[in-house]
């Protein structure tokens, strides 16, 4: 059994009733609430604008709280504002003139619109009526981006503060590597930042929990893990944290609607990795030594 202890409209955080364990699972990029000045201020379709959402990635982690683990989780729509991005995510052309000096250096996501703010989506074209002025962006990071990542620092904070030690998963589901791309053919890519957000035995752990599926995996390729993990883990505090890619064929209908008969063993299988994950823990031992 599992309990909200905060929600809000942008936001919900769960813990197990009992004391649980270290793990923190995040969950950014399946909120499915769209609200009303998103869509007044929207040129793209609502069908559209879904198409930004790791469709029902949430379900995969429906039996976290069964084994232990807390969950924050993005209830607002992506197109709000993207979690895994950082606040200064954006290319200068979408953005209002008078915000595009602090947007000097975009990165190939951010100039292919996949900013903080997604703003243009491959065969739909920008996303909304006009460029984002400094209102419509203080808006979004305050109403869902600046809340999900303050409650999940607070979570991984209250686990460390318990275990000593905190675990971040950071799940999402992603389209099928296309050929010619790193990581092709892969059907799960685990992310740690090269090594920068987890210690080996965290990735190597979840490693081979992903390839009891039968299915290829990749580390790194072409998915190192975003602004999620880069922020929030910090291996040399004890907080490890790796991010999750699920191929969405594993568990969605050609429509993207969730697929039954393939989802409920997902969810399964997430559950047994939280399992692993939770005795895995090398012990104090693996805590960085203070300096004499």
């Amino acid at each position: 059994m599992t309990r909200p202890f905060l929600s809000t409209n942008a936001v919900s955080v769960t813990r197990p009733d009992a004391a649980g364990t270290p793990i923190v699972v995040s969950v950014a990029h399946a909120g499915r609430i769209y609200p009303p000045e998103l869509l007044a201020a929207a040129r793209a379709t609502r069908l559209e604008l879904e198409r930004l959402e790791d469709s029902w990635s949430d379900l995969i982690a429906a039996r976290a709280g069964e084994a232990g683990a807390s969950v924050v989780q993005a209830l607002w729509a992506r197109a709000v504002a993207d979690c895994n991005r950082a606040e200064g995510q954006m290319a200068p052309g979408e953005v209002a003139p008078a915000l595009r000096p602090q947007y000097s250096a975009p990165g190939r996501k951010e100039r292919a619109g996949l900013g903080v703010v997604p703003t243009r989506l491959a065969d739909v074209g920008p996303l909304w009526k006009r460029p984002i002025d400094r209102a419509a962006l203080a808006w979004r990071l305050d109403s869902l981006h600046r809340p999900f990542h303050d409650a999940l620092a607070d979570a991984l904070e209250g686990a460390r503060r318990r275990h000593g030690h905190a675990i971040l998963i950071d799940l999402h589901s992603m389209p099928s590597i296309p050929v010619g791309q790193a990581g092709h053919g892969a059907r799960i890519v685990i992310g740690d930042r090269f090594g920068d957000t987890a210690d080996s035995w965290l990735v190597d752990t979840v490693v081979t929990a992903a390839e009891r599926l039968g299915v290829p995996v990749s580390r790194n390729q072409p998915y190192a893990g975003g602004h999620i993990i880069r922020s929030h883990g910090r291996p040399d505090r004890g907080v490890h944290a790796v991010q999750i890619e699920i191929d969405r064929s594993l568990y969605l209908c050609r429509d993207r609607s969730p697929d039954a008969d393939k989802l409920g063993p997902l969810s399964d299988w997430f559950y047994g990795l939280l399992g692993d994950v939770a005795r895995a823990w090398p012990g104090a031992g693996a805590l960085p030594q203070a300096a004499e």
